[in-house]
């Protein structure tokens, strides 16, 4: 009975029970088997017979009346398990009315009866009710796995040919993580299969993750869809649904917007990272970690999770745990450790130029660029600027402009931000604290990009984009700070 296991002390080795219904009995019998003092105390004549019957220590007594407190004086923990939560009640006043400074167990059945006993001077209040309901929810959880997991191996090990895991467009580390969990899966059912993304691996750190794990991914243009005769969709709601005429499984943390008739398919938005439901079907299915699985896992989570600093479950926080003894820690740490490249550095150094600051708001405009992936990496550095809680930095490349944004402001979501700002207008995604779009430049300058016209796209495109930024924030940008903190 696990109401025992969390007041187990070695200097508590005396115990009173008050109250031997099928809980008290049960934490009762656990007590003696671990050689433990216990006395029982009950009002029910007959069970106190039963209880002697089997070696326990046990006297009649109504347990709500003032003469117990001297009985239980010298025992150091009071269990008052009773079902009759007033005489529970009761027994609590009484004891610490009188002085009883003994560690207080008391059952109740209802939140309301638990404050009570809490107010009354409880030490720990135990509600069976909610402890069965927990229960069976967790044997619910374990059983359903247990059912999803042989559902995939189903569809795995109908394989014919080879599987194709599909992954997020310019996939972020817990899609790439994810898939390479799948893979293992099927590489572990004797099923061949290949990860397969479109776009390309941007932030330097992403691109650090993939060579120093050495995971092996397929650009989508370099591979024929009709070698594969198995199709999974792994974490790519975020990120843009790839386009398949079939699909056999869909595993995922969002919610997709478009339907598909799956075999399989495991959606769960009630936790953080796909990674962390990769890992659940590991363990169900006992396979054994390899280290750059478990360590691509650990890092997907990580970073989806912003270090647990984001939206992070209980699930997450297991998953993590589990993953941590097989990683491997120093490549984890060259991940997120990359160098920065010159034109990051470029980008950086424009965007702190160009800055407009409105409050503790940072929008910032970097010119036309090369690398998209030194936005993302340009706006978490100005993150860093003291009085800073968000910032915006946008650029244009090859008749787009693209705008990275991250918040650390808790009353922010930097992803609801830029939907109302550009929703309409361009592909957005990201999150409460981390979020990007793209939003083609016509929209804004009706112009085509020439050497002719790039510093007057430029002006339309900062003063488009500045005043909807700020708009959507709710600041007005006619007056701020300038590059110059002017």
């Amino acid at each position: 009975m696990s109401a025992a296991s969390g007041i187990t002390m070695a200097s508590m080795s005396t115990y009173a029970i008050l109250g031997c219904g099928s809980v008290g009995h049960a934490v009762a019998e656990e007590l003696v088997e671990e050689g433990k003092d216990v006395l029982i105390l009950d009002a029910d004549e007959g069970r106190v017979e039963a209880l002697r019957d089997q070696d326990l220590n046990a006297q009649q007594a109504d347990i709500s009346e003032e003469h117990v407190v001297e009985t239980v004086s010298e025992r150091d923990v009071v269990l008052i398990m009773s079902p009759d939560v007033n005489a529970n009640a009761e027994a609590v006043r009484n004891i610490r009315a009188a002085g009883g400074d003994q560690f207080i167990v008391a059952r109740a059945d209802d939140p309301v009866s638990a404050d009570e006993l809490t107010d009354l001077g409880a030490d720990v209040v135990i509600n069976p009710s909610a402890v069965i309901a927990d229960s069976a929810l967790r044997a619910l959880e374990t059983g359903e796995l247990e059912y999803k997991a042989s559902q995939l191996s189903d569809v795995i090990d109908a394989t014919e040919e080879r599987m194709a895991i599909l992954i997020q467009r310019s996939p972020d580390p817990d899609s790439i993580a994810s898939a390479a969990a799948l893979r293992a899966i099927a590489d572990s059912r004797d099923v061949e299969a290949d990860i397969i993304y479109e776009g390309e691996i941007g932030h330097q750190e992403n691109r650090a993750f993939v060579n120093l794990l050495g995971i092996e991914l397929s650009a989508r243009e370099s591979v024929d869809l009709d070698d594969y005769d198995t199709f999974a969709l792994v974490d790519v709601a975020k990120g843009g649904e790839p386009v398949l005429d079939r699909v056999d499984v869909i595993i995922d943390h969002y919610e997709h917007e478009h339907e598909h008739d799956a075999t399989f398919s495991d959606i769960r938005p009630n936790v953080s990272a796909t990674s962390t439901i990769l890992t659940k079907y590991i363990q169900e299915l006992d396979l054994s970690l390899d280290q750059t699985v478990a360590t691509a896992l650990l890092y997907g989570i990580r970073a989806e999770t912003l270090d647990f600093k984001r939206d992070t479950t209980p699930a997450d926080l297991t998953a993590a745990a589990y993953l941590y003894p097989f990683a491997d820690h120093d490549t984890l740490e060259q991940v997120e450790s990359p160098s920065m490249s010159p034109e990051t550095l470029d980008v950086l150094a424009e965007a702190i130029r160009n800055r407009e600051v409105q409050g503790s708001h940072l929008v910032s405009n970097a010119g036309f660029i090369r690398d998209r992936d030194a936005l993302s990496q340009a706006a978490q550095h100005l993150l860093n600027l003291e009085g800073i809680t968000t910032t915006a930095v946008f650029a244009i490349a090859d008749d787009t402009i693209y705008l990275a944004a991250r918040s650390k402001d808790i009353r922010m979501n930097i992803g609801k931000v830029l939907s109302d700002a550009f929703g309409g207008m361009g592909e957005t995604a990201g999150h409460s604290t981390d979020a990007s779009v793209e939003i083609p430049l016509g929209i804004f300058t009706g112009l085509e990009t020439n050497d002719d016209n790039r510093d007057t796209l430029l002006e339309l495109t900062e003063e488009a984009v500045k005043r909807k930024l700020f708009e959507a924030m709710g600041v007005d940008s006619s007056s701020g700070e300038s590059a110059n903190g002017n």
